[in-house]
């Protein structure tokens, strides 16, 4: 295992990802502090700091009251430019390192290659669209923003997620069934799944606790300081192979029924960073000698279905 940081502070902390981070993070003995608004609990153990990124001012004042410095700040819920010079200007004196979690819907879903570097002249912009549209323009701009900030004090890295998943959050990956709240009882029911272009889309999908274990792997790492990296889990499948493992885990079949692409993005035309491939390369990653995520899809999802039976 790669070291780990003494202590971190998290923004975010009571959601998802960032939640699952905190668990993994705690887990390994670091002192955890996290900065939400408060409307959520947090993990014990976990130092709580409370105020709204979008008060800049309350932000600001927070994290100064703390008094105290981190090994790491992870960034779970930056998605615009603003989150991204806010990081730089506050934490630029307080941390040795910054970890912005971007997406991997910062590409052109039109344009993109197999598998998908990191580099590419085929961005989203800000103004692309709305929905995932907008969001992985928004992403991008926030990593134009560390970028143009350089190095300074404070080292950063980039790591853009293919789907996450895993307990904390709900399970699919693909409209019309994504995030489905209702997966489970629909499979078990034998309800028909409509899935757009039939779910025949390659992804990589990423466990939660995965991606929270490779953030903190880049610690300390000066070879992933000012880089951006794919980020995603060891098995490239089709969607729809997303949905079968889950029915054979709950011992049913598994009937599809195909949506029409055309007809779908021209009525919902922010779906188009989930109807293309997202197969990426890890080569960047694993040549900075940072461990990449290794949890069979099968088996992470196993975990994330009994979760959700509990």
């Amino acid at each position: 295992m790669a070291s780990s940081p003494n202590n971190i502070l998290i923004i975010g902390g009571s959601g998802f990802l960032s939640g699952t981070l905190t668990q993994v993070a705690l887990a390994r003995g670091i002192n955890v502090w996290a900065i939400t608004r408060g409307q959520r609990p947090l993990a014990a153990g976990v130092k709580g700091l409370t105020a709204d990124r979008h008060d800049a001012a309350a932000f600001a004042q927070a994290v100064a009251g703390a008094n105290t410095k981190w090994d790491m700040v992870i960034d779970c819920i930056g998605f615009t430019p603003e989150d991204a010079r806010q990081d730089v200007e506050v934490f630029g004196n307080l941390t040795q390192h910054l970890v912005f979690v971007s997406t991997d819907f910062v590409y052109d879903p039109a344009r993109r290659q197999l598998p998908q570097g990191e580099e590419t002249d085929r961005y989203l912009k800000p103004d692309s669209g709305s929905g995932s549209l907008a969001y992985g323009g928004k992403k991008r701009a926030a990593e134009l923003e560390l970028i143009k900030a350089g190095s300074g004090s404070m080292a950063w890295s980039v790591v853009r997620p293919c789907h996450i998943y895993g307990p904390g959050s709900r399970l699919g990956c693909l409209p019309l069934h994504g995030r489905d709240p209702q997966l489970l009882e629909r499979l078990q029911a034998g309800e028909t799944l409509k899935l757009v272009g039939g779910g025949h889309f390659l992804q990589q999908p990423i466990l939660a606790r995965d991606l929270s274990e490779l953030m903190l792997n880049l610690y300390g790492n000066e070879q992933t300081y000012g880089q951006i990296f794919c980020t995603t889990g060891p098995d490239t499948i089709e969607s729809r192979d997303f949905y079968r493992i889950i029915a054979d885990i709950l011992g049913v079949g598994l009937s599809i029924e195909e949506v029409s692409i055309s007809q779908h993005l021209a009525e919902h035309p922010e779906a188009a960073p989930f109807l293309c491939h997202r197969m990426y390369s890890m080569d960047k990653l694993r040549a900075c000698g940072v461990p990449t995520p290794g949890t069979p899809i099968e088996e992470g999802l196993r975990e994330h279905v009994e979760s959700l039976q509990e």
